[in-house]
């Protein structure tokens, strides 16, 4: 199976760790993914069908807009994919239309643009709910047209929903399998949370979601595997888990008073 893409950028995309990622997730028939992000796990699968969440509207807005009018939409984005909009200028009157807007089409369109021309791109709104990432200078931006219409063509086996992620993993029945990929905790455990979307999910998520993978796993019999980085807390957070595996791949992050730095990434698999 070729390796695909997603279309967005996605702060801690699973791309590079899909590989070693399918290689711990157990066969159903059924993938759900309570924090969907960009897809690359969905897109590099082959389950009969998904249920992928997010709590982000505009994301799976965006999915789902994709999933019913590929054509339109894509030769509609394509036209801002253009050199004059990709300057300071333009980019900060577009995330301003965006922002204010109430048209879902035109913001998932936006959507996609501002992924591609902003920072990094990061996804992140202020507590008013305004997207507040800046401009991220690229010489040139790349339109992903071939990852857009695989990920429409895919997305005819997905059901897309905005809950949060306990009402997704709610959903599971007999040969689903679950895939949780939440915001990571801070490997400098003084952080705290991590910032999601418009939420913080912080440790007192985290341990509802350890409690509720065990639950679902051992009570209901569905497999649940989580990723998160591999620390000391962690390996102590998913002690219940039935297999602990230490992932391949090496991020490098950085921490406050420490530099840079590599850490790895942990796979907890709870199933019976």
């Amino acid at each position: 199976m070729k390796k695909r893409r997603a279309f967005l950028k996605w702060a801690g995309g699973k791309y590079e760790l899909v590989d070693t990622i399918k290689q711990y997730l157990p066969e159903g028939e059924q993938l759900i993914e309570p924090f969907v992000g960009a897809g690359s796990v969905f897109l590099n699968t082959n389950f009969k069908s998904y249920i992928l969440a997010d709590i982000n509207h505009d994301l799976i807005a965006l999915f789902k807009l994709l999933q019913s009018n590929p054509e339109q939409f894509i030769s509609d984005l394509k036209l801002l994919f253009n050199h004059q909009n990709n300057q300071a200028e333009a980019f900060y009157q577009l995330r301003e239309v965006f922002n204010y807007s109430k048209d879902q089409y035109l913001r998932s369109l936006l959507f996609v643009y501002l992924n591609r021309h902003c920072y990094n791109g990061l996804c992140r709104y202020n507590n008013s709910g305004l997207f507040n990432v800046p401009f991220g200078r690229y010489k040139t931006i790349y339109f992903p047209e071939r990852e857009l219409y695989y990920f429409a063509q895919k997305a005819q086996k997905a059901e897309f929903i905005c809950t949060p992620y306990h009402e997704a993993m709610k959903l599971a029945k007999r040969n689903s399998v679950i895939y949780c990929d939440p915001p990571y905790l801070s490997p400098n455990e003084s952080a705290g949370f991590t910032a999601y979307y418009s939420n913080n999910f912080g440790y007192e998520e985290h341990m509802r979601l350890s409690q509720l993978a065990e639950s679902i796993a051992y009570k209901k019999d569905i497999p649940v595997l989580v990723s998160n980085h591999d620390t000391e807390y962690t390996r102590t957070l998913y002690n219940k888990a039935r297999h602990l595996y230490r992932a391949e791949m090496r991020r490098s992050i950085s921490c406050a008073g420490e530099g840079r730095k590599k850490i790895d990434e942990i796979l907890a698999l709870y199933q019976k």
